[in-house]
């Protein structure tokens, strides 16, 4: 993986292998847990603990139409779909979180693009059952 960084503070996370679906694409055991909970550089990995992710993965960005699925109960990010050398590498946010410590607007593209982006607390079963979701945000109110 690397990290390309573009103007107005903008980067990614790229792929440098080829990955088919299910495929592990890292390890997140560089994550600790975060001493001031939600940020936008943790990741949600129960109903109240945040990680900060430490690593590369951190340039990770959004997509409503991830290629990689952040797996928070086994510490590994595994592809969703086939993954080229030079692909971004984009998973969903609201996988992970259930309210974004900051929301932003989407523009990934994807036709089922969700325009804004707060965390899963917002968005309805029929949306999120389109996606891989960490076992506490099933668990939340």
């Amino acid at each position: 993986m690397t990290v390309i960084k573009g103007e107005n503070f903008t980067a990614k996370l790229v792929s440098t292998v080829a990955l088919k679906p299910g495929q592990v694409f890292a390890s997140t055991a560089a994550m600790t847990p975060s001493p001031v909970g939600k940020r936008y550089s943790t990741v949600q990995v129960s109903e109240t603990a945040h990680v900060e992710l430490n690593s590369d993965l951190l340039y990770m960005n959004h997509s409503c139409d991830p290629n990689v699925v952040v797996d928070v109960e086994h510490g590994v990010v595994t592809a969703a779909k086939h993954i080229q050398p030079g692909d971004p590498v984009t998973f969903f946010y609201p996988s992970t979180e259930w309210v974004m410590d900051q929301p932003f607007n989407c523009w990934c593209g994807a036709p089922n693009c969700l325009k804004h982006v707060k965390g899963a607390k917002f968005l309805d079963a029929d949306t999120l059952s389109q996606f891989a979701l960490s076992k506490h945000i099933t668990r939340m109110p």
